[in-house]
């Protein structure tokens, strides 16, 4: 791994590596913030955060305003990028397809299946190379934003075994049935619907027979909220698969980080419940 920033934060540090991935066959860059007890020894657990469309690693760390909460209750943030990226990477035109929206899939589909398996590289590879190289325990949970809300929410669903707690905000909930999701699983995974399913949360709610603690922010005054997010339909798979969800409406508030600022200290309490040993 190659350091390429720091800072203090906190009492803690914000960093910044680059690393070749094997997963995606390609370089990786990934923000890790460290609170200070990791810096007194301690093994401190880890929340991965992913990111939404056009995002990178230095969104959430940047805007979010964690920092100060994850120093206080000694955890760990990781924040990889949304996708493989770098020249001879697929990408396409549009914001919504390619370099920066990669869905957190594996793609089966040429030319995306050489480089896009975003769901092996931040459920397996990534958790891996932090617990081999910094100060943390293996307790984990796992949180995002958008595009990034259902990745975390498909990662949960899939490997329940591997995370105490699971969070998002505004998260494309339903992408089996919402414009974002269509265009990009048709692309992706081919146009069979059926192999869709494994990636669409609300399937997967609907069949788990376990999961961890589960909780959803969405803000109402959200542009993308009927067409794109769906939050219903979750609460309905959530209602179909006897799974507890504790899904919170948030009068005027919108898709943007603002929003994420505002309640990023209730999310990360209610992880920090579950982190502890």
């Amino acid at each position: 791994m190659e350091n390429i920033s720091s800072a203090m934060c906190f009492g803690g540090w914000h960093k910044q590596y680059l690393h070749d991935s094997a997963v995606l066959g390609c370089r990786m860059r990934f923000a890790i913030y460290l609170p200070p007890q990791a810096a007194r020894g301690d093994k401190v657990p880890v929340l991965y955060w992913l990111s939404g469309l056009t995002c990178t690693d230095e969104n959430f760390m940047q805007k979010a305003g964690a920092q100060r909460i994850a120093a206080e209750l000694g955890m760990a943030i990781v924040a990889p990028d949304t996708s493989p990226r770098g020249e001879g990477v697929a990408d396409d035109p549009a914001y919504d397809l390619g370099q920066g929206a990669g869905f957190y899939v594996n793609a089966t589909q040429a030319p995306w299946n050489r480089h896009y398996r975003m769901y092996d590289y931040v459920s397996r590879e990534l958790p891996a190379l932090i617990e081999a190289h910094f100060p943390v325990s293996q307790r984990r949970a796992i949180a995002g934003h958008s595009m990034g809300g259902h990745g975390a929410l498909i990662c949960a669903l899939k490997r329940p075994q591997d995370y105490v707690s699971v969070s998002a905000f505004s998260p494309i909930a339903n992408p089996l049935n919402v414009p974002w999701g269509q265009k990009a699983f048709a692309a992706y995974l081919g146009e069979e619907r059926r192999q869709w399913l494994e990636w669409d949360a609300c399937h997967l709610l609907e069949q788990a027979t376990a999961l961890p603690p589960l909780r959803v922010d969405i803000g109402l005054a959200d542009g993308f909220l009927a067409e794109q997010l769906r939050p219903e339909a979750l609460e309905n798979a959530a209602r179909a698969g006897g799974h507890a969800l504790q899904l919170h409406r948030h009068p005027g508030y919108d898709h943007s980080y603002y929003f994420i600022a505002s309640f990023i200290e209730e999310q990360l309490r209610f992880h920090a419940g579950y982190l502890r040993d």
